[in-house]
């Protein structure tokens, strides 16, 4: 098992959705969803410099986000706030996730930030605590404190974990930044679908109802999944996008695809994870 220090990288992995279901939406705005959640290699990292006052500094700001509401400040500060902790650090982020696109990235900076600053500040929060803390920052935090492959419902926060079988998928990243919320609050987003067992629920079932108000709303992404969808049929759009992808069992067939994209066409490959790397924290 990794020893993780002041001195380590500590990575904050993309997610993708397997399928993407809305079942409702409760009174308070949120939405009652039901997804399975696969951790990919792709991942922003963090680094943490202690500093001897309480404050919380982000050594490497996001152009057009300010500081103080960035996810990585806020969750430190959440820490700050449940521990009572004295205790200040100074984060560093190296982005290698898209902004909205549908990966989780801002969430799983957050997650890793929790978890991080619990075990180097010594706060001694248990994992499902932290989850819970997760919540106060957005719906995709506590999956990432959760740190398995897992079947979620609720708003996202109830997890049944999975087996998922090896695979390698190739991910297509349209340059378009979707706003999360204007995809959720879309009148014409289908929100009436039946529950499924988790235990009945087979690697391939499912859809993202999401995709196709995102697909309308911004042509980028339709042009995507149909060039994809053109190559694997099991293709699909993850989140509320704008990142698409298909998942392959042998990575040369992956590898075949991506070298076919057109020119202009941004994709990488990436392996799927069989836990989160933060997991066994």
């Amino acid at each position: 098992m990794k020893h993780w220090t002041w001195e380590s990288t500590w990575p904050a992995p993309a997610k993708l959705n397997l399928f993407l279901h809305v079942l409702g939406r409760r009174s308070d705005g949120y939405h009652l969803l039901q997804t399975v959640f696969r951790f990919i290699d792709r991942a922003d990292l963090l680094r943490f410099t202690p500093r001897s006052d309480q404050q919380i500094v982000l050594a490497t700001p996001i152009p057009g986000i300010a500081p103080e509401t960035d996810l990585t400040v806020r969750a430190a500060r959440l820490l700050q706030e449940a521990t009572g902790c004295q205790q200040g650090v100074t984060l560093h982020l190296e982005k290698n996730l898209p902004m909205g696109g549908g990966l989780g990235g801002g969430s799983s900076d957050a997650a890793t930030v929790l978890l991080a600053l619990n075990h180097l500040w010594q706060t001694g929060l248990p994992r499902p605590t932290i989850e819970k803390l997760g919540l106060q920052l957005g719906a995709d935090v506590p999956v990432f404190v959760h740190g398995r492959n897992t079947f979620a419902q609720g708003v996202g926060e109830v997890f049944s974990d999975v087996e998922l079988p090896d695979e390698t998928y190739l991910v297509l990243h349209p340059a378009v930044n979707v706003p999360t919320a204007a995809i959720f609050g879309a009148p014409e987003l289908k929100r009436d679908n039946p529950a499924i067992s988790p235990a009945h629920w087979c690697h391939g079932d499912g859809h993202n109802d999401l995709e196709p108000v995102a697909c309308a709303r911004y042509p980028q992404i339709a042009a995507h999944l149909n060039w994809l969808k053109q190559h694997a049929e099991n293709a699909m759009m993850t989140g509320s996008g704008a990142c698409v992808f298909a998942g392959f069992s042998h990575r040369n067939q992956a590898e075949a695809i991506l070298r076919q994209c057109p020119n202009g066409m941004n994709g990488w490959l990436s392996v799927g994870l069989t836990q989160h790397p933060l997991a066994d924290l």
